[in-house]
């Protein structure tokens, strides 16, 4: 149950981030949009690694762990363990510079990250959240690990 209360905290953080990352979208803010998506991503797939018992790595992208856990999911997550991986490593590479910009061709964030980066990310934030969200809720209802 502790697994759970973290995960559920995890996904508490990770809405709320959701829910500033379209904010930020809606304001132009399209590098910090994509910073806060990324950090959606990141805690709803290490909540979702806590649902199963996994421990994850002490870093931004948890891709490697995930894919290779992929098997203690339910079928119906795993089947999207793939766009999540991506997306994981995608957006932890896009952090730093929806951070800090191209600090050598003195570049500020805005001017490197895309209305369409930051839109996807969004997207996929959208889409990682509502699946790990799922896969709490089926966990919670005591339901087989392989079903859907």
């Amino acid at each position: 149950m502790k697994l759970i209360r973290i995960a559920e905290a995890f996904l508490r953080q990770a809405g709320a981030r959701l829910r500033d990352a379209q904010q930020a979208l809606e304001e132009a803010l399209n590098a910090y949009s994509l910073r806060l998506s990324q950090e959606c991503v990141e805690l709803s797939l290490k909540a979702a690694l806590k649902i199963v018992g996994i421990e994850y790595p002490k870093k931004h992208d948890v891709s490697d762990v995930l894919l290779e856990v992929k098997d203690r999911f339910p079928r119906w997550f795993q089947a999207e363990v793939v766009f999540l991986a991506q997306a994981s490593r995608k957006l932890a590479k896009m952090r730093e510079v929806s951070m800090y910009g191209d600090e050598e061709a003195l570049l500020s964030p805005d001017e490197v990250v895309s209305r369409e980066e930051a839109e996807r990310a969004v997207e996929w934030a959208r889409k990682a959240h509502e699946m790990c969200s799922e896969l709490l809720t089926e966990i919670k209802a005591g339901k087989p690990s392989n079903t859907k």
